[in-house]
């Protein structure tokens, strides 16, 4: 058998360097479109989606005006609001019935969707995503609902927008539902052969926010959670410095029972203890 000879073997090398090279390079450009899945779709006004709701618009420190519904409590009042930053896919039309189930108990709702999703202006990004959010803090607030009467509620991706927003403005009290200890463990385990925490520009560090925060929190999460591994929501609840609760649901990622009554329940056993 011929050996190859060095010239062979370094012009494979640098082959080989060009390819990977190429790879990672492909991964950066492209890594936040294997983030955010965004339904940019038209979303129906408030009210034809949630009774009582409202349209309301965010306008964000960087200039954007962003829709968001607003939606009242209806058969009583525990004058508290949930201020509810969803997940990474979907638009806020999506969550209209936990909305109306949080509105049922007595809760006041901002259910905003995020720059580039359901008809929004901008492109989302860690840094955006945390502008929105402290403009649907300003829109609370506008509203009658100042933090301190306001429970953030972050929804998958979510729980690492409401965990860094409680880190800048304290609220009430914090609900997680299907959180992560920080995205570059999602990505890791989903893609276990990519460098992902070097590559990674969208960090979202959950549980370094939360073990410096005297923020009572509720984590809530499923028991085959086939998005966000189980394992890395028990670490959230585990290493959170104030645990409220933490609820335990029989169900997947996006199964119905996320979004519905329990899920609600415990909102508002938080809304009652801190309130």
């Amino acid at each position: 058998m011929t050996r190859p000879t060095p010239r062979v073997l370094a012009r494979s090398l640098l082959v080989l360097v060009l390819v990977v090279g190429t790879g990672v390079a492909v991964l950066w450009a492209l890594q936040r479109q294997l983030i955010y899945f965004p339904d940019a779709s038209p979303v129906p006004a408030a009210a034809d989606a949630v009774a009582g709701g409202r349209d309301v618009t965010l306008s964000t420190e960087d200039g954007l005006e962003l829709a968001a519904w607003f939606v009242p409590p209806v058969g009583g009042d525990t004058e508290m609001a949930v201020l509810f930053a969803p997940g990474n896919g979907g638009n806020r039309a999506g969550r209209a019935e936990l909305a109306q189930e949080l509105s049922r108990r007595g809760l006041a709702v901002l259910l905003m969707d995020y720059r580039g999703y359901g008809g929004n202006p901008g492109t989302p990004g860690e840094e955006g995503l945390a502008a929105d959010a402290d403009a649907a803090v300003e829109a609370l607030r506008d509203l009658g609902y100042p933090p301190a009467r306001t429970i953030f509620f972050g929804e998958s991706l979510g729980t690492g927008v409401v965990a860094a927003l409680q880190a800048r403005t304290t609220p009430a009290g914090v609900v997680l539902r299907s959180p992560f200890t920080e995205l570059a463990d999602v990505g890791a385990h989903h893609y276990p052969w990519l460098p992902v925490r070097w590559l990674l520009r969208d960090r979202f560090p959950v549980v370094e926010h939360l073990a410096a925060s005297d923020v009572p929190v509720t984590v809530i999460h499923g028991d085959r959670d086939s998005v966000v591994p189980t394992s890395l929501s028990v670490r959230v609840a585990d290493e959170t410095r104030v645990l409220a609760e933490r609820l335990v649901l029989t169900g997947d990622h996006n199964d119905p029972v996320m979004f519905g009554p329990e899920v609600a329940d415990a909102v508002l056993r938080l809304a009652e203890r801190v309130g």
